[in-house]
């Protein structure tokens, strides 16, 4: 900002320094409209009221002034009481009824506190029983409203004092800056804690009303000031303190859901970190396990959970119900490459060619570090992954997307090694190569899956990913949901859409007229689907969710089909503009 000169000497007041500023700035502002703006907001009344009045204080406050009377509002009551006893003129009514006024008895009350220097806080009297050997001992009181307190305190295990555990980010505790952790807590509003289990000084504070009052040694220890954590996770499972027997104190947990932004405000415990959700104006955090513990506790209980293999369908589960209407639906583009119980041959993955569909369970979902990511104008869209059971509809939503915008959504082409018929064009229908070929891709990984189908392969490329984001359109990829995590690179940024079927009930009223047309290779007839199609959609469905839901970015239940679109345009949208929260790895590999 250039040096301002107004030509009045060193002593020139703010009022006349603000009032000159406009006109100081003129030759620095480049348009008219900017200099309009700073000419009234200078010449605002109320702004100049302000100054003046900041002014006459700071004249004031030179002069030190001391009050001529302590007392103002009891000499306004006497001088009332007196001039009640005059005959009433129109000047002594009109001087009773302003002494009588709130706001006037307000200001003199006011008056007085400030003259007798009554705001300052009154401190609880030191107690008479403290031992001259206790010379550090604090005394310290806190208001309690409604909120925790915010510390946990534990036993100690050699000296069996009780000592302040932990002090909870943002809390009450922690905003005083009075207690600190280690600090040993010897009395709660005159009562010994020596002898009392941590649960019963808990229940003595919860039923503590106003000031709380403690006696505390403090720590020898020197505590490091820790900034405010700029750590943000995306919990990978629900959590609810009330249910861990293992949390130290269930009044001080924080409850998420899988998928919620925390923000990571301490991590000094290596148990249990401290946490709030992102965004909250609420400044105090909970407590939550940390990600090791967490990990622990979920490897120990992992031989407990059954874990069932998919019953995923054959090809011709490229074609889907379509909609909520009775009739048949033919497909028009290619699903992964899934195999039924009856053709019992394998079926593959990029880096899984030799493994079972249960590989990923071995992983133990907890946290995962992100950041807010939003694409840029000159960024390839993001890809987007579509995961589903067989029968939910999943072909028709894609289909209908595409329609839609043919130049903006764009699908894979898949490989074979089956021969090209008649009809078909290479690079439209599939790319056809031969199996020599086909299987050095493979070698190579080049593929993200493929399977094997009367002894042809068949199978979705990396490239044929790439082919499509080259062309600046969005790429609808539907893969089984053990792939997903294969796909999460910096390269691609998966955005992972699950469609799920609603309950069976449903499914058994919307379905019960619709039919499942096999695809053009098997020459198959339209079936409709049965009981025990709709039981392994749903069964399907569950396990998908149990195994790989913290890979879901967005869950659309498929009801009713126009809702269902509806629902994914929205968020494709909403994709394409807003920031979105993306594993940290994503931009800093």
């Amino acid at each position: 900002m250039p040096a301002l000169s107004t030509g009045s000497g060193s002593d020139t007041g703010l009022y006349e320094l603000l009032a000159a500023l406009p006109g100081q700035l003129q030759p620095h502002v480049d348009s008219q409209e900017d200099l309009t703006f700073l000419w009234d907001m200078f010449g605002e009344k109320s702004l100049h009221s302000l100054v003046k009045i900041h002014e006459k204080l700071h004249y004031y406050e030179k002069q030190n002034p001391v009050p001529i009377l302590h007392g103002a509002a009891v000499l306004a009551d006497d001088l009332a009481e007196e001039l009640q006893n005059k005959p009433l003129n129109s000047e002594i009514r009109e001087l009773l009824k302003l002494l009588s006024k709130p706001n006037v008895k307000a200001l003199l009350s006011v008056h007085d506190t400030v003259a007798q220097k009554n705001y300052d806080p009154v401190l609880p009297p030191m107690p008479d029983d403290i031992d001259d050997e206790e010379d550090s001992v604090k005394i310290i009181r806190l208001v309690k409203n409604r909120e925790p307190l915010g510390a946990t305190i534990k036993k100690d295990e050699q000296t069996g004092a009780i000592v302040v555990a932990r002090i909870m980010r943002g809390g009450a505790a922690d905003r005083s800056g009075l207690i600190h952790v280690g600090d040993e807590l010897r009395e709660v509003n005159g009562i010994p804690v020596e002898d009392k289990r941590p649960e019963e000084i808990i229940q003595i504070l919860a039923q503590s009303q106003g000031a709380i009052t403690f006696k505390i040694i403090p720590s020898i220890k020197e505590e490091t000031p820790s900034k405010e954590g700029k750590m943000f996770i995306k919990a990978l499972f629900d959590y609810n303190p009330n249910e861990d027997k293992a949390i130290p104190c269930k009044e001080a947990g924080l409850s998420f859901k899988k998928g919620d932004i925390l923000q990571i405000m301490s991590q000094d415990d290596a148990t249990w970190w401290q946490a709030k959700h992102a965004g909250d104006a609420n400044p105090r955090a909970g407590l939550i396990p940390s990600k090791h513990f967490q990990e622990r506790r979920l490897a120990l209980r992992r031989p407990e959970i059954l874990v069932q293999p998919f019953k995923v369908s054959s090809r011709k589960s490229y074609a889907e119900y379509a909609g909520n209407n009775s009739g048949t639906y033919i497909a028009g583009f290619r699903r992964s490459f899934r195999l039924s119980r009856k053709d019992k041959k394998t079926n593959k993955s990029m880096y899984e060619c030799k493994k079972s569909d249960q590989y990923d369970t071995a992983d133990v979902p907890t946290y995962e570090e992100v950041t807010p990511y939003r694409r840029q104008t000159n960024e390839k869209y993001r890809l987007v992954v579509l995961v589903g059971p067989v029968g939910v509809g999943l072909n028709e939503l894609k289909r209908k997307l595409l329609i839609s915008d043919t130049q903006h959504y764009g699908v894979t082409v898949p490989h074979t090694t089956r021969a090209k018929r008649s009809q078909e064009s290479d690079g439209v229908e599939y790319i056809f190569i031969s199996k020599h070929l086909f299987e050095t891709d493979v070698q190579n990984n080049k593929f993200i899956e493929y399977g094997e189908y009367k002894n042809n392969y068949y199978g979705t490329s990396i490239d044929s990913v790439r082919s499509v984001l080259a062309k600046n359109k969005v790429c609808l990829l539907d893969v089984q949901p053990h792939t997903v995590k294969h796909l999460r690179t910096l390269e691609f940024k998966p955005y992972v859409i699950f469609i799920k079927p609603p309950s069976i009930e449903r499914l058994r009223e919307t379905r019960k007229n619709a039919k499942i047309i096999s695809s053009r290779d098997d020459q198959g007839a339209a079936k409709p689907f049965t009981e025990e199609d709709f039981q392994d959609m749903i069964k399907s469905a569950q396990i998908m969710e149990n195994q790989y839901g913290h890979l879901f970015d967005k869950i659309i239940v498929n009801d009713d089909l126009t809702v269902a679109f509806n629902e994914l345009k929205t968020t494709f949208d909403k994709l394409e503009t807003e920031a979105h929260w993306v594993p940290v790895s994503w931009l800093h590999s």
